[in-house]
């Protein structure tokens, strides 16, 4: 269970905080979104949060709790071993699509290899190289699409079988009938974990068991889907916004 008990966080250079006052709790296997509009912080705020997990941000009051202890009593390398990210930036370093899954969970046996790509709807097109899993990849993977980038770090990341999984708009560049898929594996594979998706696009989080509408330095709106559609001002402009955006 991850907890966030009355946040505050501020940045040297910057005036104001960047989350005040936030408190949440996410039980194991639970699935929370966190969105806002185009210039409101969101980022800011929703990175954050989760930077604070793998104590990457540590200038903060109030407490983050994962399974009832405080991070900050946690050895790092343990706590960082239970804390999978995919940020926008995927980093792919030169070497063999194996190594750089394995980089996630070097301890991890072929089957769970396999079973990780194909969890993140990566293995059809790994195996589509003559190479598969043998396939060298350029510094960067330049040598693999976006899309194909975005999975083969999300496979890497759930190979790790973490606590906490944070997505930073990590399927921006795969479709949707892909990110569904995506999302129905951690589900199915990853009932433990508790997933934190930060997204500009609603389709990629209105299956959250929660969702955060995030403005500036707090929550504005909380709630699932449908719930935010009927009560958040917010969220329906997010949304109708989108929906014209598809339908053009």
């Amino acid at each position: 269970m991850l907890e966030i008990q009355n946040l505050h966080v501020k940045f040297h250079n910057r005036d104001r905080e960047a989350v005040s006052g936030v408190s949440l709790t996410i039980q194991d296997g639970e699935i929370l979104g966190l969105v806002g509009e185009s210039g409101s912080g969101k980022s800011v705020t929703a990175m954050s949060v989760a930077g604070l997990l793998p104590r990457r941000q540590c200038d903060y009051s109030g407490q983050v709790l994962l399974d009832g202890v405080d991070v900050r009593d946690y050895p790092l390398e343990e706590l960082r071993g239970r804390i999978g990210m995919v940020l926008q930036t995927n980093i792919l370093f030169s070497g063999t699509i194996r190594e750089n899954l394995l980089w996630g969970n070097p301890e991890a046996t072929e089957e769970e290899m396999i079973q990780a790509a194909k969890d993140a709807q990566a293995y059809d097109f790994i195996m589509s190289f003559p190479d598969g899993f043998d396939t060298v990849l350029d510094q960067g993977g330049v040598n693999v699409s976006g899309g194909q980038k975005q999975r083969l770090c999300i496979a890497r990341a759930m190979l790790r079988k973490p606590a906490v999984l944070i997505l930073d708009d990590s399927t921006s560049a795969v479709d949707s009938a892909t990110e569904a898929a995506i999302r129905e594996s951690f589900a199915a594979n990853l009932k433990e974990t508790t997933v934190i998706i930060i997204a500009q696009r609603i389709s990629s989080v209105q299956y959250a068991d929660e969702i955060l509408i995030l403005e500036d330095d707090h929550i504005a709106a909380r709630g699932t889907h449908e719930e935010l559609l009927a009560t958040s001002p917010i969220y329906q402009e997010i949304y109708q916004s989108q929906q014209e955006g598809v339908g053009e």
